[in-house]
């Protein structure tokens, strides 16, 4: 049995993902901002599966509050072998654009708190030379898209971060996988206009399957792969004219 700290666990591809290892006899944390959803979501699993689920609070722009959860949940689980890290948010982008504190709020949520969150992760599976990270990212962190560079940057950094945490993490023999969504069928993307949508349950089971294999990096969609190797081979003068 694997004892497991969901970030971001009432985001519907977290509960997805905590079901299937709750399924298989794995304790899960479930840590969100919403803690009343959260006992719900851990009531549901433990109904559906039998396996230990805690539900916990965490705000990911409470960087002061960081190490202080990581203890609490350590504790609750009794030890700690994984964190899946699947908080974001796309924010308001076009507040983001012109007010500063819009930007910062939403590279904080979705990069910096980050940062804080996986570096105490990291220390404490370094220490215990095992274990395994996986970080939910985003293809908007592939190239700077005038129509969200703000959401984008954060993430194209936070994917920077975990590549270099995966080269770190590789010496004491924990695995770090970064996942690279596209458009994902949630309430964060309800309504926004992209054919290439996959329900939260079908990445869940791409995600599992990449951690199964010890993948480094997944697209899911696996398509996003070449879509975004054309992308990126777009020169600048020409890409800044399109509609991205």
């Amino acid at each position: 049995m694997s004892k497991i700290l969901i970030l971001g666990a009432t985001s519907p591809i977290a509960r997805a993902l905590a079901m299937r290892f709750a399924a298989e006899g794995n304790a899960v944390f479930l840590a969100a901002r919403d803690f009343v959803e959260a006992e719900r979501l851990a009531a549901d699993i433990r109904i559906r599966t039998g396996a230990v689920a805690i539900p916990g609070v965490f705000d990911a722009a409470e960087l002061y509050f960081h190490a202080t959860f990581f203890e609490k949940t350590i504790a609750a689980l009794g030890g700690l072998d994984g964190v899946i890290l699947c908080f974001g948010t796309l924010g308001n982008e076009a507040a983001a654009q012109t007010s500063p504190d819009e930007a910062v709020a939403t590279v904080n949520q979705n990069f910096t708190g980050a940062v804080s969150l996986l570096t105490l992760a990291a220390r404490h599976l370094e220490q215990q030379r095992s274990g395994f990270i996986v970080v939910i990212g985003s293809v908007a962190g592939e190239r700077g898209r005038a129509k969200n560079y703000v959401y984008g940057s954060a993430k194209g950094a936070l994917a920077t971060f975990a590549q270099g945490l995966r080269a770190r993490m590789a010496r004491a023999g924990v695995q770090v996988l970064t996942v690279k969504l596209g458009t994902v069928d949630t309430r964060m993307t309800w309504g926004r206009d992209s054919g290439l949508v996959v329900a939260p349950e079908a990445a869940a089971d791409k995600i599992i399957a990449a951690w199964r294999r010890k993948a480094e990096v997944v697209y899911v969609p696996w398509f996003w792969r070449p879509i975004m190797g054309v992308v990126r081979m777009i020169p600048e003068r020409i890409f800044k004219r399109t509609a991205f």
